[in-house]
């Protein structure tokens, strides 16, 4: 049994991948966008980031959908930015891989402009860089290039993972 968390900055492609690797594996997939309160989509959604009270609840709902994975004896992919080693440290067990999608700020500001119905603006981005601490080489994780298109993404992950 493998918990994948993808996890990075909006915009770098979490939920594309994912989507593609539940496909492929045909796991459980959960957007950890749509675990959120309400109160959290919409301070974001006017331009605000959240700080670390804000995400506390939202990464219990993430940690419980873990568990429900888990307690099924299943595998499973969620959606997480994952931003703090903290953060990570809530989601963390022995049967959670992090898959960290890594991109300049260029890239994802590409695509956060591009990007059309999502509560996260790109006025955010900067935030999120500034919040992000990659993984460490103790971290149970793998970073991927977002460059190439997201099915070759998915192949790598599961090539690195020894998954396919």
């Amino acid at each position: 049994m493998t918990i994948l968390v993808l996890m990075g900055v909006s915009g770098c492609g979490k939920s594309t991948v994912a989507g593609v690797l539940a496909g492929r594996l045909h796991w459980p997939f959960a957007e950890g966008d749509e675990l959120h309160p309400a109160t959290n989509v919409a301070k974001m959604a006017a331009g605000h980031p959240l700080d670390d009270e804000d995400r506390w609840s939202w990464l219990g709902r993430i940690r419980e959908w873990i568990d429900a994975r888990e307690a099924a004896g299943e595998s499973g992919i969620v959606t997480c930015s994952a931003l703090k080693r903290r953060y990570r440290d809530v989601l963390r067990d022995g049967e959670v891989v992090f898959v960290h999608l890594h991109g300049t700020r260029e890239q994802l500001l590409a695509r956060l402009t591009a990007r059309q119905g999502h509560f996260m603006p790109a006025t955010l981005l900067d935030s999120q860089l500034a919040a992000l601490e990659p993984p460490g080489d103790d971290e149970r994780a793998i970073t991927i290039d977002i460059g190439p298109p997201a099915a070759v993404q998915a192949a790598t992950i599961l090539d690195k993972l020894g998954l396919d």
